[in-house]
């Protein structure tokens, strides 16, 4: 079998979601929608947030953080794959699917701490209540933020790198709509044990413990919560952790079944599926949940609706 070095791979070939002519149409404009559905609803929100004085508070100031990382996922692979359908053209340059690894894995892995830090803040605010303001003050809110970005940085760094080392078969065709270690992992002619051990240590260390991490908080918020003695201050307590635990539960549990297991183990078909609910489908669902359970979102939206209303009449 013929064997090239990454270093003179020129290019690969993406399949996308389907190789059937007919249903390029179908997917292009879907996700033409999905794309812009996201962006808006994602944006929004950050304009929302950031427009009313209201919602400047810890809480709403990690739902940015993740609006930004979600605004990221969903731009660094959609994009192309339209370009692709669009024009026709499969190919992504070697360095160009390098970047995309590289941005992926790094918005994935700040994801993940984001939502587990999400999750401590709801701790501390239900069970810790006289201790918030000093435990969620701006400058820990700020250096957390900043912190888990750049261990999502260095994760990158370290898996896209012994991706570099690797070299690749003849084969250039990537069964999947955006390049990631997986699917790569399968072209390569190299030893790939070290990049899944990484990649598990990767899963582990992030995605794993910040699920049991945030288990933890809920499990301490539930007691706290049935301590209560009001109905109504058990639904208020409820309902500001009701949507960050949606959006936990179903994003913790396709990225850990994704990557916990060996590439040997996952069927590339099966894999895209997956992929496409934690790189698509959650950064559109993400303000949607926390925009339509959330009654003072909900009201800086309308706000700053009428506004831009008002000012396009002027």
């Amino acid at each position: 079998m013929e064997i090239s070095n990454s270093s003179i791979t020129t290019e690969f070939i993406l399949v996308g979601l389907s190789s059937a002519p007919g249903y390029q149409s179908l997917i292009f404009w879907a996700f033409i929608f999905i794309y812009a559905a996201a962006l808006s609803g994602n944006v929004l929100l950050i304009l929302a947030i950031g427009t009313c004085s209201k919602l400047h508070t810890p809480m709403y100031f990690l739902l940015v953080n993740l609006s930004l990382v979600n605004v990221c996922s969903i731009s660094i692979t959609v994009p192309k794959m339209l370009q692709n359908v669009l024009t026709h053209k499969r190919s992504i340059s070697f360095s160009g699917c390098i970047t995309q690894v590289f941005l992926f894995v790094w918005a994935l892995g700040t994801e993940i701490l984001l939502l587990s830090f999400m999750a401590f803040d709801r701790y501390a605010a239900i069970c810790q209540p006289f201790h918030y303001s000093v435990i969620m003050r701006k400058e820990v809110c700020i250096g957390v933020a900043a912190g888990l970005w750049i261990m999502g940085m260095v994760n990158s760094v370290v898996n896209t790198g012994l991706l570099l080392k690797l070299s690749f078969c003849s084969s250039k065709v990537i069964n999947h709509f955006f390049c990631d270690l997986p699917p790569l992992w399968k072209l390569s002619c190299s030893d790939i044990s070290l990049n899944e051990t990484m990649a598990f240590a990767a899963d582990v260390t992030f995605t794993m413990s910040s699920c049991a991490l945030t288990l933890i908080s809920y499990l301490l918020i539930l007691r706290a919560i049935l301590k209560i003695q009001s109905v109504q201050g058990k639904k208020k307590a409820f309902s500001t952790c009701s949507s960050h635990l949606l959006v936990v539960s179903f994003y913790f549990s396709t990225i850990i079944y994704t990557y916990a297991k060996p590439s040997s183990a996952n069927s590339l078909e099966e894999y895209k599926t997956v992929a496409t609910i934690y790189s698509v489908v959650t950064p559109v669902l993400n303000p949607i949940i926390y925009s339509l359970r959330n009654k003072d979102v909900k009201e800086a939206l309308g706000k700053l609706i009428c506004k831009s209303g008002a000012s396009q009449q002027e």
